[in-house]
This record gives structure tokens, C-alpha cells and sequence, in this order.
């Protein structure tokens, strides 16, 4: 399974951003997808996923700003990333499970200005 996440960028505080994460197997046959992140000194930590059967998970932390979707025609997941704070900047990540594998993209970095 490959990955490829982008849609990463520099954005000031409050503003949003989308992040997309496109796979190369239909994403409905990964048991999930996965968004991490990964602030510079702080461990690789989920903000969100959804699973083949469309269930989302969302951490507190972003509850209610960000939301998790995808579109089963492209298999691509989106994150969408609404009123961003400085303590959102870190690279974010794509990861998949899949026959008792993880599978990750390359990360794509957010960097939000106060």
C-alpha cells in the first residue's frame, strides 16, 4: 500500500487548511486510515481516522475543529483543518493498516503563524 499525503502549507492562525491522503488499493479493503502528527520533540501522535466501514475517530484535542472524510471513487481521505492554532504546526502523516501491516506516507508539513 502507498501513500501520498499533501496539501500541507503556511497558514496563519484561525485559518484552515485541507490535507488529502491518496492511496494506491481501494480504501475501503485497509481496515483504517490514519492521520498522526508529529511536532518537532514530541512523539508521533493520531489526530483522527476512519475505518473501511466509514467509523471516524476524532481526539479531543481538535474535536470540533478538524474533521475526517474521504471519497471512496479517488481513495483518498481528507483532513479537514478548520481554526488552526500555533500548537497544530508539526508534519502530518498518513498512515494505513493493512494485513497486519502499517503503512505510512511521506508527511506533509503545516506550519501555523500566531
Amino acid at each position: 500500500v502507498q501513500l501520498q499525503a499533501f496539501g500541507g502549507g503556511l497558514v496563519q492562525a484561525g485559518g484552515s487548511l485541507r490535507l488529502s491522503c491518496a492511496a494506491s488499493r481501494g480504501i475501503v479493503s485497509l481496515v483504517a486510515i490514519d492521520w498522526y502528527r508529529q511536532a518537532p520533540g514530541n512523539q508521533r501522535e493520531l489526530v483522527a481516522g476512519i475505518t473501511s466501514a466509514g467509523s471516524v475517530n476524532i481526539v479531543d484535542s481538535v474535536k470540533g475543529r478538524f474533521t475526517i472524510s474521504r471519497d471512496i471513487a479517488t481513495n483518498t481521505v481528507y483532513l479537514q483543518m478548520n481554526n488552526l492554532k500555533p500548537e497544530d504546526t508539526a508534519v502530518y502523516y498518513c498512515g494505513a493498516y493493512h494485513a497486519y501491516t502499517n503503512y505510512w506516507g511521506q508527511g506533509t508539513q503545516v506550519t501555523v503563524s500566531s
